[in-house]
């Protein structure tokens, strides 16, 4: 592991404790400074602004699950697109499980923070674009931007399940997600945009992870 992945761990569970703790509004960059052990200005070098957190910290969770996917061509994935995104978005629950109580906090904050819902839009659609790379299904053109906001509804249908999900096995989380992609399945089909194989409900509200 790099002295950059240990500092960015370091900060990232800094970050997810003081929002744990204290919630989105609360807590400053001086006191995540004081957590990550470093000063204000090692901190600006890392970081441009407060709100940027949650967008660097979902990034740095793109990576954590595409460093795990196996590199294979389209032709030799295993498993239907549905099996293949259920593995992918599971995993990436599971990345974010170590700092579950921020996370889950930092969600209810933005229920009440349409700002931050709005910056945040365009990273959640960065990452499920990606999310659909991993599981081998093409998040290019119009049918991937569909794909994309039909993964984003997916995936936040099962962060709320995952915010209710107090069991070790993550059963609930997981029947969230079987639940959405039940519901996404039927939409492709109506919409005919499933191509026999893929997956895009309506369009997402933003939310964090």
């Amino acid at each position: 592991m790099s002295d950059s992945t240990l500092s960015n761990s370091t900060l990232f569970g800094s970050f997810w404790k003081l929002v744990a703790e204290q919630g989105w509004q609360r807590f400053s960059l001086h006191a995540l400074a004081d957590g990550a052990g470093l000063s204000l200005a090692d901190l600006r070098d890392r970081v441009p602004h407060k709100a940027a957190l949650p967008c660097l910290f979902a990034k740095a969770v793109d990576r954590a699950v595409l460093r795990d996917t196996p590199a294979t061509a389209t032709a030799t994935a295993t498993g239907t697109a549905r099996d293949r995104i259920f593995d992918v978005l599971m995993r990436r629950i599971d990345v974010l499980q170590p700092h579950r109580a921020g996370i889950i906090r930092l969600g209810r904050d933005m229920r009440t923070d349409p700002v931050l819902a709005l910056m945040m839009a365009p990273q959640l659609a960065a990452s499920m674009a990606w999310m659909l790379e991993a599981a081998r299904i093409d998040a290019g053109g119009i049918a991937g931007a569909l794909r994309v906001k039909g993964l984003c509804g997916v995936w936040i249908a099962t962060l709320r399940g995952w915010e209710q999900d107090e069991g070790a096995d993550l059963g609930a989380t997981m029947a969230a997600l079987d639940r959405a992609l039940d519901k996404a399945e039927r939409v492709a089909r109506t919409l005919h945009l499933d191509g026999g194989d893929t997956t895009p409900p309506p369009p997402p509200v933003a939310d964090v992870g």
